[in-house]
Order: structure tokens, then C-alpha cells, then sequence
């Protein structure tokens, strides 16, 4: 199964790239895509704990499952002033 996942904010500076192509075992869920991703983009780890997902147009926590060719955004947190 395949995740099109498009990084958006210090997720897209960090991987030098705004999406990423993530394979995943049929049955796979958000968990699942935050550990691929750790493992694929390693420089991620450090913040894919406090990003939010969402697949399609909602949002989803880790226990949400993934269809095949999921598409997937990457949202960090936000911060300014």
C-alpha cells in the first residue's frame, strides 16, 4: 500500500523535499506512517511526535486507518506572533 504524504512548514525544510512516498502494509495506520517516516526521513524523528496528520480533508489521529494511495498531509505546529 502506498501513502503520498505532502510536508508542509520545518516538516518540508527538514526533508529538503515537500512530499514523500511512503510504503505501508495493507491495514496500516497514522501510527504506522509516523514510524515509516521516522525510519525513511530520520532527520524528522525529532519532530513527528507533535505534528498533525490529516488524511484527505480531515484531520486523524494514530489509530486512523489508511486506504491504498492515501493522501496524507504533514502539519506542524504553528507558532509566530
Amino acid at each position: 500500500m502506498n501513502a503520498r504524504v505532502r510536508l508542509f512548514a520545518v516538516a518540508r525544510q527538514i526533508a529538503g523535499r515537500d512530499r514523500i512516498e511512503i510504503d505501508l502494509s495493507e491495514g496500516a495506520t497514522v501510527a504506522d506512517l509516523r514510524r515509516a517516516l521516522a525510519e525513511r526521513v530520520p532527520e524528522l524523528a525529532g519532530i513527528l511526535g507533535q505534528v498533525t496528520f490529516a488524511v484527505g480533508t480531515t484531520y486523524a489521529d494514530d489509530t486512523t486507518p489508511l486506504s491504498p494511495n492515501a493522501d496524507v498531509a504533514c502539519i506542524p505546529p504553528v507558532s509566530g506572533g
